[in-house]
């Protein structure tokens, strides 16, 4: 589905807008009934039979006002969140296809708030505004053209207080263009706080952070409170002015009617009514006012999705990726996350096929990134990376993840059972090998002891299991997959000594497959026996060798291992 299909309205959401206008349409017939009544009471016409035929028909139009508005009201918002519901998966998919550095760059508070806020702004406006809008100024025309039939002067002067909406309107838009934008901005920025608040929410604790002493959440939402007030603070005296205006018509018309109804040239009850519709007219236009200021206000939030549909995807390539081999290279490459703050330095090395290759060095020196760029989450700013001989660069990044399995220090869980959450790295596996993959993960005991074993729920991101659990069951995923690239990145970080070994037992099974494995590892004992160690520093790899080789260089591996057997012993 295109950009532009995704905001197209559906049958029912039309059917339903004609329904609630037609409704609004017939709820001004009341006016008419009144004044028949009125005008038959005063020339003393009445009689019980007239007065219960106009009952009737009241009765009966209120019956099809009822039915109509029901139906209508109904199939409008079916059709209003059926429209809603494209455009969340179309954005959905959009997320999807955009580059990773893309969620870096913007706070996620913002996207969230698009997904979100601005989705529902955008329901508001089918569902509930236009309707509203659409029913008001066609009643207000049927208003303006009663009166002209009653008095025409008065008309004329009705009519231009109707028109003096395009001035209001006008200012009104211009408000709304600059509060309505920032209000927009500070949102997104005072809901990725929020996110980021509830997520630290143990940390802020700990520290004393919480509440009003966590600075960044109560500055956001200060800003917050006080564009909303700005945004009010201009534009309500706008709306207030043009009410004033607009309600002044009602004294002007009562004054203007009451000479030619004294003189008798208009009747004793169409001088009542040109005294009563100018406040209906009042009312109908002050909602018109409200809600095209809303309106313009929610077209911003369509601004903002459609600003997200058009944002630059991940380039697409058709060039075919089936490496024979799967040896990793990094020929001079450099990288930055924040330019002029290089995290690789023109660096090089080369990781054999079917071996371990670990990298170490000190916290912030590009270990992660190195994973990063091999899994393409990133592209290298110079230099090129190539797996099997084969050149990643121009290659699509789901083509490069097919042939890759990673195991991060923080593993992502789905508010799903067991079962299910492992088969996401295989969909086609069977329940048999989801088992056996959690056997070789060291997992199929502590899944068993669960009320549902393996059919039990593991709550949002796995917060009913331990941080041991929860990487073993990221294990099992890897190796049910069962890619030729394994990526571990401090696996064992942060864990309990009992969940460390556990963990530390399941990456052992792991790395009996024949696969080619790169390793992060602040556990310099779990990797001594690994093929090639790297020592990453200040973005470039400053030793590299056997563990042997590199304690008999006496450098930094050395050092490193020193101060860890110091610990330790």
């Amino acid at each position: 589905m295109t950009d532009k299909n995704l905001f197209r309205k559906n049958a029912l959401f039309y059917r339903g807008l004609i329904l609630t206008v037609l409704e609004g349409l017939l709820s001004g017939s009341n006016y008419i009934v009144i004044y028949a009544v009125l005008k038959m009471l005063y020339d003393g016409t009445a009689s019980m039979q007239r007065i219960f035929s106009l009952s009737g028909l009241v009765g009966a139009i209120f019956v099809i006002r009822l039915v109509i508005y029901s139906i209508g009201y109904t199939q409008s918002q079916i059709g209003g969140a059926e429209v809603s519901k494209n455009i969340r998966l179309g954005l959905g998919d959009k997320l999807r296809k955009l580059p990773l550095s893309g969620f870096t760059e913007k706070r996620e508070g913002q996207y969230i708030n698009i997904m979100t806020a601005d989705v529902n702004s955008y329901e508001q406006i089918l569902t509930h505004k236009l309707a509203s809008l659409v029913k008001n100024g066609i009643l207000s025309v049927i208003v303006i053209f009663f009166i002209g039939v009653l008095y025409f002067p008065a008309a004329v002067i009705l009519l231009f207080s109707l028109l003096l909406l395009l001035p209001e309107m006008w200012l009104s838009f211009r408000i709304v263009g600059k509060y309505g934008k920032e209000k927009n901005a500070v949102t997104a920025e005072a809901v990725g706080q929020i996110v980021e608040y509830i997520d630290g929410i143990q940390a802020f604790r700990a520290y004393g952070m919480g509440g009003t002493k966590n600075r960044n959440t109560t500055a956001a939402l200060r800003k917050f409170s006080t564009v909303s007030y700005q945004y009010e603070a201009h534009g309500i005296p706008v709306n207030f002015a043009f009410n004033i205006v607009n309600w002044l018509t009602v004294p002007l018309i009562m004054w203007i009617g009451f000479i030619p109804w004294q003189s008798g040239a208009i009747h004793a009850i169409n001088f009542l009514f040109l005294c009563m519709m100018p406040m209906v007219l009042a009312k109908l236009t002050a909602a018109i006012s409200v809600d095209m200021f809303s309106y313009r206000n929610l077209l911003i939030s369509k601004t903002n999705i459609q600003n997200l549909l058009t944002e630059k995807e991940e380039s697409k390539s058709k060039d075919i990726f089936s490496p024979k081999e799967h040896g990793i290279s990094f020929h001079d490459v450099s990288f930055s996350y924040v330019e002029g703050e290089p995290v690789l330095k023109k660096m090089s090395f080369a990781i054999p096929d079917h071996k371990l290759t670990a990298i170490v060095g000190d916290s912030g020196s590009g270990k992660s990134t190195i994973l990063n760029l091999i899994a393409k989450y990133y592209n290298p700013e110079s230099g090129d990376i190539d797996i099997g001989g084969q050149s990643i660069r121009h290659v699509n990044a789901e083509d490069v993840l097919d042939i890759l399995s990673m195991v991060d220090q923080d593993t992502f869980l789905f508010h799903e059972t067991v079962r299910e959450n492992i088969r996401h790295a295989n969909p086609s596996a069977t329940d048999e090998e989801i088992e056996i993959a959690c056997k070789k993960a060291n997992c199929d005991t502590f899944i068993r002891k669960m009320k549902k074993g393996y059919d039990s729920s593991i709550g949002e991101n796995g917060n009913l299991l331990s941080g041991g659990e929860r990487q073993r069951l990221s294990i099992a995923r890897a190796i049910l997959k069962n890619s030729p690239i394994l990526l571990l990145d401090e696996a064992t970080s942060s864990l309990d000594i009992e969940n460390e070994l556990a963990v530390k037992q399941a990456i052992s099974n792991l790395l009996q497959e024949n696969k080619t494995v790169v390793m992060i590892a602040h556990t310099l004992s779990v990797i001594k026996n690994a093929a090639q160690i790297l020592v990453v520093a200040d973005g470039k790899v400053a030793e590299s060798g056997t563990h042997e080789q590199l304690l008999n260089l006496g450098g930094k591996y050395t050092a490193m291992w020193n101060a860890e057997q110091a610990i330790t012993a």
